[in-house]
């Protein structure tokens, strides 16, 4: 499915993202599920990193992440809770790329990726997260 840019985003304590393809069990991935795959993270300076290093483009949208950040180091917040707006979140882990990214989008980028594909996390506290959202530690 594509993925759409929302004004808002209602985020469901230990489920996932209200709608979303995999807290309804419709995602790719969807048969083998995982607690800390509940919303993932991917940062802007690793899509702009992307382009500069290695002339590869990718739009947030097409990162297939759900929230992508600007100014927070996202491997610092594994093993961490963290607040975005009202909603509090746990860093699980490291997302690892994947080739089916790369067999969608038709572009190499599983190798560029390695180690910078963002961040798989838990949701603690459910509420409604919105673009501008601040990230702080809890």
């Amino acid at each position: 499915m594509e993925m759409e840019e929302l004004p808002a985003a209602r985020m469901i304590e230990g489920v996932g993202i209200e709608g979303d393809r995999y807290a309804t069990g419709r995602g790719t991935y969807s048969y083998k599920p995982h607690e800390d795959r509940q919303c993932t993270l991917i940062e802007m300076e690793t899509l702009d990193a992307l382009r500069r290093d290695h002339g590869l483009t990718l739009e947030p949208h097409e990162s297939r992440r759900n929230l992508t950040t600007q100014g927070v180091p996202l491997n610092h917040l594994v093993g961490r809770h963290f607040r975005v707006g009202e909603v509090v979140l746990f860093g699980g882990r490291l997302n690892v790329p994947c080739k089916y990214l790369d067999d969608l989008l038709g572009r190499p980028l599983f190798n560029p990726l390695l180690n910078r594909s963002g961040l798989n996390c838990r949701i603690i506290k459910g509420g409604t997260i919105r673009p501008g959202d601040v990230i702080e530690p809890v």
